[in-house]
């Protein structure tokens, strides 16, 4: 299996699912986020410190596969992997089904910060990516 630097997870609640009894398709985007979130946070990156100093962690750009459906009381793991790519830090977020590890989506997110106003560099996201990378290594 493929080595994450973070894993979440989460349940699918009845109000996420279409017409079909499937997760609709931006719910995906939530899950994301909140694994992003939860990554951060675990490494003491808080988004409202970084605001509150000016720094604002956007995303830039969104890729999707989707795989398979994932269905109401499903529980899930929301698996991430962070990297720098230019002035980019990308996220490769993959969800697969539990028990049985069937892949429901793949991911890549693209994000960037603003520093008061202007695009810049993040140190403590600096610092993360050069620490996920390590963990990974070893």
């Amino acid at each position: 299996m493929k080595k994450y630097a973070f894993e979440y997870i989460m349940e699918v609640r009845d109000y996420e699912c279409d017409l079909q009894g499937i997760v609709n398709n931006a719910n995906y985007q939530h899950y994301l986020e909140h694994t992003r979130h939860k990554f951060l946070e675990a490494h003491n990156v808080s988004f409202a410190d970084l605001h509150n100093r000016g720094i604002d962690a956007v995303v830039a750009r969104v890729s999707i596969d989707y795989k398979n459906s994932l269905k109401p009381g499903d529980k899930f793991a929301s698996r991430l992997n962070l990297v720098k790519d230019g002035i980019k830090y990308t996220f490769f977020q993959d969800i697969y089904r539990l028990p049985d590890e069937k892949v429901c989506i793949k991911a890549r997110i693209d994000s960037v910060t603003i520093i008061n106003g202007r695009l810049g560099i993040c140190q403590e996201l600096e610092d993360l990516v050069e620490k996920i990378a390590a963990e990974i290594a070893e």
